[in-house]
């Protein structure tokens, strides 16, 4: 059975203008997405942040590399994007998705040097099940650090390398990775692809970056594809909206 990691951006699925306000249609739209991918094989979800988890972590000053020990603020932004996934997985429930949450705050840490270490193991089984594991960007334990940011982009890379992901899909509010003139790339296989457009690989920064994560994404075994809202249906269907990473 084929397995597809999905992440959806924050953008996508909440109103970033608006602090901790979900974007009922285009979480409707995602949600109608998951469902279909759930009926024909195996699907891990990954939301971003949005409007609810980067309010608080940068309240608390937080970020993938500065960290807190404030336990308090910790489970400030943490609560908060609880709130965000309680809000995804009523929406798949609704579509009869059998959707169950894994957190990562409990599933993962980083060490010193910020590699992260994510426990498949509670995921899997629920893939074995019949489940389907929505996961989340999170503040984690980072060594020496207290705690930090893990994005939707780096867990998504944990997730379909451990679990031998089939296929990838990112979906943001943007249609993929843009070339020097505003068009989308159809494919990358090797950073050179698109370094111009990024700015070489010295942009690889520690926000999530486009070109951060394209250079995690072409490490992948399988297809990622960097889409927008408009290429769900498209990417459901098994074609290749926006622009697909494929490293050789």
């Amino acid at each position: 059975m084929s397995l597809v990691v999905l992440k959806l951006g924050g953008s996508v699925v909440t109103d970033k203008d608006e602090p901790e306000t979900v974007d009922e249609a285009g979480l409707a739209a995602a949600a109608d997405a998951v469902a279909s991918l759930a009926e024909t094989g195996q699907v891990v979800v990954v939301h971003g942040g949005g409007s609810f988890g980067h309010h608080h972590a940068a309240e608390h000053g937080v970020s993938s590399e500065s960290g807190t020990d404030d336990a308090r603020g910790i489970r400030a932004i943490h609560d908060a994007m609880k709130d965000l996934n309680d809000a995804v997985l009523d929406a798949l429930a609704d579509r009869d998705v059998a959707a169950l949450p894994v957190h990562p705050l409990s599933a993962g840490a980083r060490e010193t040097d910020g590699s992260l270490s994510l426990s498949l193991s509670a995921t899997d089984a629920m893939l074995d099940e019949g489940f389907v594991p929505v996961l989340h960007g999170d503040v984690i334990a980072h060594a020496e650090k207290g705690a930090t940011i893990v994005s939707g982009d780096d867990l998504v890379v944990s997730l379909a390398s451990g679990l031998d992901a089939d296929r990838v899909g990112l979906c943001s509010t943007v249609p993929g990775v843009l070339d020097t003139d505003g068009d989308v790339i159809p494919e990358i296989t090797a950073f050179e692809d698109a370094a111009d457009a990024l700015g070489g690989s010295d942009s690889t920064d520690v926000t999530g970056g486009m070109a951060a994560k394209v250079q995690k994404l072409l490490a992948l075994g399988a297809p990622a594809h960097i889409f927008g809202p408009d290429g769900l249906s498209s990417f459901v269907a098994g074609e290749s909206p926006g622009t697909v990473v494929r490293g050789e």
